[in-house]
């Protein structure tokens, strides 16, 4: 069998079963309808390298997953996986209900992909681009000029709509691919380093339109090496590397996982600022009560302070062999 998917691949029935954790042991499902995309004991191999182990992952949906880890960690092996384009050497994956292996073009219908490669063609205007991806989605030609003005507009290209794509800076090619992405409004977007080579300015930009996206409806699946964009905008993370995930949740849960403690800044309206230390949501509220009740104080900011999803990362992976 090779190791990537023909487009002509036929549909079939995704593979039953539970998923189960790394020492074979069936763990706790959560319903489909609430699943965007489930990795099972997920592994690729290449020859002697085991680029993805025994991967165990779930994306809510209407999540921003942030994919986390270094270079060679496996993450864009997954979103290929993911993505209908490489076939797992064993586990199993579903991305919308559908097995990528199985149902390729279900999952193609119901998922944009956007890899690490920006992928513009740069002979073309920015509107031919994206007529040639409307016209690969069956989409009809009377709709391809509202289609192309909603999307440059959503992008921010409307003024591009006739310009060369080679004329375009890198963060114009990189929201154009994410256009071409959007092309057949799909469910859950796949984004592989979205952010790499932009400036400080179109990271921003790139950030709050993803944020936009979400707010539509779209669960999104996202992988970068700035962690403090991911920051910005995930509702879940996964920690990644060496082909194994460390660990999956929301920071606030990792971090209680992790036995961490939090540190809380508090202002009074004296002007002072005390900073406290709490281990869970019990104590921290137990602290605001404290303050405001029992010591009356005129409490005017009340913050708890995170290390971020740098020092997270620093702390997971550190002792992970190589």
């Amino acid at each position: 069998m090779s190791d990537t998917i023909d487009i002509e691949t036929s549909d079939g029935e995704p593979i039953d079963g539970h998923p189960v954790d790394g020492d074979g042991k069936v763990v706790e499902e959560q319903p489909a309808a609430a699943v965007a995309v489930r990795a099972q004991q997920l592994s690729k191999r290449y020859g002697s390298l085991l680029a993805v182990n025994q991967l165990d992952l779930v994306v809510p949906r209407g999540s921003i997953f942030g994919l986390i880890g270094p270079n060679g960690a496996g993450k864009s092996t997954t979103f290929a996986m993911m993505a209908t384009l490489l076939r797992p050497t064993s586990g199993r994956i579903t991305v919308m209900g559908a097995d990528p292996s199985q149902k390729p073009r279900t999952v193609r219908r119901r998922m944009g992909y956007m890899p690490d490669n920006l992928g513009v063609y740069d002979n073309l205007r920015v509107d031919e681009y994206i007529e040639f991806f409307a016209a690969s989605y069956g989409i009809s030609r009377t709709e391809w000029p509202s289609l192309i003005d909603g999307l440059l507009e959503l992008v921010d290209l409307s003024v591009k709509r006739s310009s060369m794509v080679n004329s375009l800076s890198r963060g114009m090619k990189q929201r154009l691919s994410l256009a071409r992405a959007l092309v057949h409004d799909p469910e859950l977007l796949i984004l592989d380093e979205p952010a790499s080579g932009l400036d400080p300015r179109a990271r921003v930009e790139l950030r709050e339109l993803l944020k936009t996206l979400n707010t539509m409806g779209k669960t999104i699946v996202i992988s970068s090496h700035i962690l403090a964009e991911l920051e910005e905008m995930c509702t879940d993370i996964a920690i990644m590397e060496a082909g194994k995930l460390l660990a999956a949740g929301t920071p606030r849960e990792i971090l209680s996982r992790l036995g961490g403690a939090r540190t809380v800044r508090v202002r009074f309206a004296t002007g002072a600022t005390e900073a406290f230390t709490v281990n869970d949501d019990a104590e921290q509220a137990a602290l605001l009560r404290r303050l405001l009740v029992d010591e009356e104080r005129d409490v005017v900011e009340f913050v708890e302070e995170s290390g971020g999803l740098e020092q997270l990362f620093m702390s997971i992976t550190e002792g992970v062999v190589q």
